[in-house]
């Protein structure tokens, strides 16, 4: 059994004296681990890292084996995350995610394609955090948790929504929250692709995909607690720069 694919290397692990194991994000095959031999030596150790874009040839003797990985480096994202404080707790919150959140083997082709162009804008931090809230709104779509942002769950409406549900996920507004706004969550302009984009709308924006990967993904996944990664990410953003 063997493919060749491209690949975002979420994490990796010594195995042995000299091999790595590593998991990565690829394009076709979905999250896919694998040996790599030499992958914690002087050579290749420094190439593998987190964010890392590979060109990727897996080799098994059946599928459901590990297998072993040939890895080419395409171009690295340390440089850009670790010249910002955000930028490199941002990629760790990707990569974290993304190891906790997808399956094995399940192909997410659209999802890896934004993962790509995500991490692609590390270096641009006036618009990578707003590229960062729409990546987490469908990291929640593709894992069965999905917003309805498009109208009122109360009066149908499609005006003034400016609340969402803890519980369902759908957008609620003014007038159809009532004596329950309080109870309600902020529902954010960017999330439903308007408003100026400003810090204080995407903290709102971040505070409540957090509360949907935090309340209603990570129990599904056997009440794990989300990876601490993401919550570096939110205090990283909202820390005085």
């Amino acid at each position: 059994m063997e493919w060749r694919d491209q690949g975002i290397l979420l994490s990796t692990r010594r195995h042995g004296e000299s091999a790595a194991i590593i998991d990565v994000f690829t394009r076709d095959h979905g999250r896919h681990a694998g040996v790599v031999r030499g992958g914690a030596g002087r050579k290749l150790g420094p190439i593998l890292q987190p964010g890392a874009q590979l060109d990727l040839a897996w080799r098994a003797r059946l599928e459901n084996h590990l297998g072993s990985y040939t890895v080419e480096p395409l171009r690295s994202r340390t440089v850009a995350a670790i010249s910002d404080r955000l930028a490199l707790s941002g990629l760790n919150a990707v990569t974290a995610l993304l190891t906790f959140c997808l399956a094995d083997r399940e192909p997410q082709p659209e999802l890896y394609e934004n993962t790509e162009f995500l991490l692609d804008l590390l270096d641009k931090p006036e618009i990578w955090a707003l590229a960062y809230v729409k990546w987490e709104l469908q990291l929640l779509e593709v894992t069965g948790f999905g917003l309805d942002l498009e109208r009122c769950a109360v009066t149908g409406m499609m005006q003034d929504l400016i609340y969402i549900s803890p519980k369902t996920g759908r957008a609620v507004s003014r007038d159809g929250a009532g004596e329950w706004a309080d109870r309600l969550l902020p529902l954010s302009p960017v999330l439903r692709g308007v408003g100026r984009g400003d810090h204080a709308e995407i903290s709102d924006a971040l505070q409540t995909t957090g509360h949907f990967l935090t309340h209603h993904l990570a129990p599904s996944l056997g009440n794990q607690a989300l990876p601490i990664q993401r919550a570096r990410f939110l205090e990283a953003f909202n820390r005085p720069r």
